[in-house]
């Protein structure tokens, strides 16, 4: 097991000089606290005795009912039966990984992928394996080329893991048609699928695109959480899944911690069923694009000619490369020396060698403001690392 490179960076975001650029944390802005108290009293005033006491593991049902409906919005038939309540879906991630990982075993994903799905299998021991991608998601050659190595080898892929939408970390989103192509060639290859779904919700402009699950029900697990659009500190995630499998992680979680707070799922569902949830999300999308346009703003004017920057349509990352020998790993002592973080590239990639010239930067947490000054901060390093690395005969 392996620590987090974003976590190791927790104790030097904390010092108020830091502008950060680093984290994941979504903007909490459109959740004034005093709507959270009303939601919290009225589950104290009307059910008290179960707000406070355990619950089933498989998750309330009221709640598992508002998360169908929020599939729903997605296009997803989900049977609330089918529905496996998480604390966030960091915790979905490490029951797959308990129920389908030997020590071993080969797990297929993007790469750059999250990098707490790559501790959560790697912590079971999976042999992660990173597929390319280009700007339109996953290249299909790839994972067939992966699948053809590993029929070589005479060995197969327990699952391939997908963040499809607004990718993290690179804000890619996988097109509708290699969608098709994707599961059409998992379908061959009796390959299970499991969708990542987090920032889907947090589209700012641009089509819908549809998701796996709605595509094909019956091959994809489907994980998603409320930590983008309501709140991280509820640890509310889900599950969809086939009934067997879902039995399977249901005694997973339970050897993990019996079950998710009654408390949290039913302030959570309390919000689901307040009909403030689709102002607020509006209200996110707009926040969220203003920032991600101070980013893009911000890295055209003080970032070298030579980076690249795709633009997300939504989510809460821009992910940056820089031209090579650049190397984001090294550099980032230096950055936190002039008072700003990000996540070098290396965390993303289950290859330890890739990702070197690249960063992820998050637009969602710091204002408009401190994006504007955290990029020029960050500038200035990448600037003097080049010169550096000029005078060095590097580039």
């Amino acid at each position: 097991m392996g620590g987090s490179e974003i976590r190791a960076l927790f104790a030097v975001l904390n010092r108020p000089e830091t502008i950060s650029l680093a984290g994941g944390a979504p903007w909490l802005g459109a959740l004034p606290p005093d709507r959270v108290a009303d939601y919290v009293a009225s589950v104290l005033a009307t059910d008290s005795a179960r707000a406070l006491q355990y619950g089933p593991a498989q998750g309330l049902p009221e709640l598992r009912e508002s998360l169908a409906g929020a599939m729903a919005l997605e296009g997803i038939e989900a049977d609330p039966r089918h529905l496996l309540v998480t604390d966030g879906a960091q915790q979905a991630l490490e029951l797959l990984a308990k129920v389908f990982v030997d020590p071993g075993d080969v797990v297929l994903a993007e790469a750059p992928t999250y990098v707490g799905a790559i501790q959560a299998f790697r912590s079971h021991q999976a042999d992660v394996r990173g597929l390319a991608m280009d700007d339109e998601g996953l290249r299909v050659e790839a994972l067939e080329e992966a699948l053809a190595a590993l029929g070589a080898e005479g060995r197969r892929a327990k699952f391939l893991y997908l963040v499809p939408t607004f990718q993290n970390p690179s804000g890619l989103t996988l097109a509708a048609d290699r969608r098709e192509q994707v599961l059409e060639l998992c379908a061959r290859h009796d390959l299970l699928v499991i969708e990542d779904n987090p920032y889907a919700m947090v589209r700012f402009e641009g089509e819908p695109v549809q998701a796996l699950s709605a595509i094909a029900p019956d091959q994809v697990i489907y994980l998603g959480t409320l930590s983008k659009v309501f709140s991280p500190g509820m640890r509310i995630g889900w599950i969809w899944a086939p009934e067997l499998v879902l039995r399977r992680l249901e005694l997973m979680k339970e050897a993990a911690n019996l079950c998710s707070s009654s408390f949290t799922q039913l302030v959570a569902d309390a919000y689901l069923r307040s009909g403030h949830s689709q102002s607020d999300l509006d209200l996110i999308r707009k926040v969220y694009r203003e920032r991600r346009d101070a980013m893009i703003d911000s890295v055209a004017q003080h970032f070298p000619a030579e980076a690249v920057l795709r633009p997300p349509e939504g989510g809460l990352f821009c992910w940056a490369e820089l031209p090579a020998p650049m190397d984001t790993k090294s550099m980032l002592p230096r950055a936190l020396e002039a008072g700003v973080a990000y996540v070098p590239g290396t965390a993303f990639f289950p290859e330890p060698a890739r990702g070197r010239a690249y960063m992820r930067l998050n637009f969602s947490y710091p204002s408009p403001e401190a994006i504007e000054e955290g990029v020029r901060r960050l500038g200035v390093v990448v600037h003097e690392e080049m010169e550096l690395g000029r005078g060095l005969g590097l580039s």
